[in-house]
């Protein structure tokens, strides 16, 4: 399951900082935060996210009943710290069958969001008709947050991003349908608040979806 590190706006190779550059390069994107391997989910992968992160790692909490953690992904390295989280949660959806859910944080420009979004990056705005009110809100953090729909991404998923912390919030639902979870007034906490109830975090198997990037 461990890879090497690779860009978090294309999943191509990344060069390590060395004598020619201090940042990571990708042969397209030029200096990128690197996307670290996924690892299969567990308290103890998550907790390393959580301990070396430097934006939000939201998790709706308490999960919709049914549904599990099931993988974290962090882009950045050990000195920089994590510039981009992506948490995925999978379960029942609102009108039956499988649901997925990925939360993704980040600072502007990293483009983590975009690439599971389907849509070209690094940034939502081309994508976002923000005089239009919002479409779904939650709450973050304590926060009524307000999300806007993605226009252009592809039909198998729905994705609604707006701004908590002062940073990009992405939610990335599949299939289209289970995008009701997101008009419930889910509760989304950041995780580097949270206490001892971290370690109950049902966890199920790796998704798929967070490995499709």
């Amino acid at each position: 399951m461990r890879g090497e590190p690779s860009c978090p706006k294309c999943g191509g190779r990344v060069r390590a900082p060395g004598l020619f550059a201090d940042t990571w390069q990708c042969d397209l994107h030029g200096t990128v935060h690197p996307l670290q391997p996924v690892v299969p989910p567990s308290v103890e992968a998550l907790g390393v996210v959580v301990h070396r992160s430097h934006v939000p790692v939201w998790m709706p909490w308490p999960l919709p009943v049914g549904w599990l953690f099931t993988g974290v992904a962090c882009a950045g390295d050990d000195r920089s710290g994590g510039r981009a989280t992506a948490v995925a949660c999978s379960g029942p959806g609102p009108l039956g069958g499988p649901g997925e859910l990925i939360l993704v944080a980040e600072e502007l420009g990293v483009g983590l969001g975009a690439r599971y979004a389907g849509v070209d990056g690094p940034d939502p705005g081309p994508y976002l008709d923000v005089n239009k009110p919002p479409q779904a809100k939650l709450l973050a953090a304590g926060r009524p947050t307000p999300l806007w729909h993605v226009a252009g991404v592809p039909e198998d998923r729905a994705v609604f991003v707006g701004e908590a912390r002062g940073l990009w919030l992405w939610a990335v639902v599949w299939p289209e349908q289970t995008s009701l979870l997101m008009y419930d007034e889910l509760v989304l906490t950041d995780l580097r608040d949270a206490g001892a109830e971290v370690d109950l975090l049902p966890c199920g198997a790796l998704s798929p979806r967070i490995l499709q990037v």
